[in-house]
């Protein structure tokens, strides 16, 4: 049995049918499991792995989780993090925090990478989402 996996803090599936119309069959399916944070996207992937042996097959990221990081981006012109994010003192992760944490799921576990999305608002933080699991993807296909 598969499942796919939607993380955001504040939208469900069905919003973003309007904000990527290309995807609206996709996001207009009520099938999703939802994650409002990093601590609710680990813990639904470990647990659904140790009881079924099942990983999403689609992840669906927003980067913002959380409004310390929808302000901290507005108020600094459209930068995801400080120079050092231990400077902000931020308590939630990110969707970026979120995606690494799969990569290290994914290779301690043997399994692939779920195909994903990056639904973010965050221009920033979509790229960087997106940067990071291409680059591990394309790791893996040359034989990393």
């Amino acid at each position: 049995m598969s499942y796919k996996l939607f993380l955001d803090d504040l939208r469900e599936p069905i919003m973003c049918a309007k904000m990527l119309p290309h995807l609206a069959d996709l996001y207009n399916d009520s099938e999703w499991v939802i994650a409002r944070n990093y601590h609710e996207l680990c813990n639904i992937i470990k647990e659904r792995w140790e009881k079924y042996n099942e990983a999403p097959t689609l992840i669906s990221f927003d980067h913002d989780l959380g409004f310390e990081h929808t302000r901290y981006y507005f108020e600094n012109g459209g930068h995801e993090n400080p120079p050092n994010p231990d400077d902000a003192n931020f308590i939630e992760k990110t969707g970026k925090d979120c995606a690494n944490w799969l990569i290290r799921f994914c290779e301690d576990e043997k399994i692939p990478l779920p195909e994903y999305i990056v639904h973010s608002a965050n221009p920033v933080g979509s790229l960087n989402i997106s940067s990071l699991l291409a680059q591990f993807k394309k790791h893996i296909e040359n034989g990393g």
